[in-house]
Order: structure tokens, then C-alpha cells, then sequence
């Protein structure tokens, strides 16, 4: 439950159930148990919703820590992540590419009017869902919790197929770039990397090649 707060950031109850593959019902009780303890509260002002207090984090941070340990998992996450590393270009450039195309070299909002277009980008996604989908299987052999991101993806994809775009990249549902996003934060706070660090290495990878 906390982890899954570090992944979502705020967020409201019926979110954090679908993340950790909990039902709501105990998703509740236990946001109440911990809120008791200090480790999450419940925030009026936007974005509303259940987030982890300052102490909360630090202790998500440790039972990740634990975790790792007790399995032995971390060999099979940071394989995990290089491959994920591999395709998250893709999946950001077909999100974006969703979002804005280019018409005569000049980016412009796509209207979602040229079905030819969209399908392209669609299928463009679904070849990467496909090589993405091992590595949420061996992720999810490693440890249990990082078991409902394949679900979660596969979902948002069959919708977006089925004509509902606003699976694409819609950030206020489980859209595929929202939990393609949660995936990534997932990896990170699990191998305890950054952002910042992450895409610095990027830089001088790409700046060396």
C-alpha cells in the first residue's frame, strides 16, 4: 500500500485498488490503519486524495529495501529495467505522436480526424506492448506486486483498439502512458535511481555514441 502511494502519488482509493490489485473495501481499511500510524493522510486541496506523509515515505522506502533483500529480486528488477529502458523511447514518442503530429515539418494538435494516422500510432504501440508484455511476466515471477502492471496495460490497450482513445494518454484514468508511467516510478524507487541521474546517463550515453 505504501509503495503503491510512492508509485500513484495522490490518489484516490479506487485508483490505489486497481494499482495493487487490492479490493477496495481493504484498500480502505488499511489507508485508515496507516493514516492513524502517520504514514499516509487524506488531502482536501488539489489534487485531493490519499498520499504518503513525509515519515510514510521514508518508511516505503525501507520496506522496498527489505523486500529487495529477503527475495534476492534485485538482479531480476535491474535486468527488468534495462529492457524497459529499451522501450520507453517508443512508447513516449507514440504518446506524444497521439498527441501532436507533424503536418509540412509544423507540429499541430492531433484532431484524431485522420483514422489512417491513428491507426499507425496505435499499431506502432501495440508491437511495443508485445515486447513489453515478457518483461511484466518476469518482473511479476520476481515479485508478486509488480504482477498487475501487465493487466493494467493489456486493458488500456484493448480500449484504445476498440476506438476509445482517451486510453492513450489520458492522465486522470489508468491510461497506458499513466501506467506506463507508474512503471517506470516503480522501477526507479525499487532500485532507488532518480530521474535527474537517469536521464543524465542518457545524455552522456547518447553524447558518447
Amino acid at each position: 500500500m505504501l509503495h503503491g502511494l510512492r508509485v500513484t502519488g495522490v490518489t484516490d482509493a479506487g485508483s490505489l485498488a486497481d494499482a495493487v490489485a487490492v479490493p477496495i473495501g481493504d484498500v480502505a481499511a488499511r489507508l485508515g490503519r496507516l493514516a492513524e500510524e502517520g504514514l499516509v493522510e487524506h488531502r482536501g486541496r488539489p489534487p485531493a486524495g490519499w498520499g504518503l506523509t513525509p515519515s510514510g515515505r521514508v518508511e516505503a522506502g525501507q520496506l522496498v529495501s527489505r523486500e529487495l533483500g529477503a527475495t534476492g529480486a534485485r538482479p531480476a528488477v535491474a535486468s527488468a529495467y534495462e529492457r524497459f529502458r529499451a522501450l520507453n523511447p517508443g512508447v513516449l514518442d507514440a504518446c506524444s505522436r497521439w498527441e501532436v503530429r507533424d503536418i509540412a515539418g509544423v507540429p499541430v494538435r492531433n484532431d484524431h480526424r485522420d483514422p489512417d494516422y491513428d491507426a499507425g500510432v496505435i499499431a506502432d504501440l501495440a508491437s511495443l506492448h508485445r515486447r513489453a508484455e515478457p518483461v511484466c511476466r518476469d518482473l511479476a515471477a520476481a515479485l508478486e506486486r509488480y504482477r498487475p502492471y501487465g493487466r493494467r496495460l493489456t486493458r488500456a490497450l484493448v480500449r484504445i483498439e476498440a476506438g476509445e482513445g482517451d486510453w492513450f494518454t489520458r492522465p486522470a484514468i489508468a491510461s497506458y502512458h499513466t501506467v506506463w508511467f507508474q512503471w517506470h516510478e516503480d522501477l526507479l524507487t525499487t532500485l532507488d535511481l532518480d530521474r535527474t541521474a537517469e536521464r543524465a546517463a542518457a545524455d552522456a550515453a547518447e553524447a558518447v555514441s
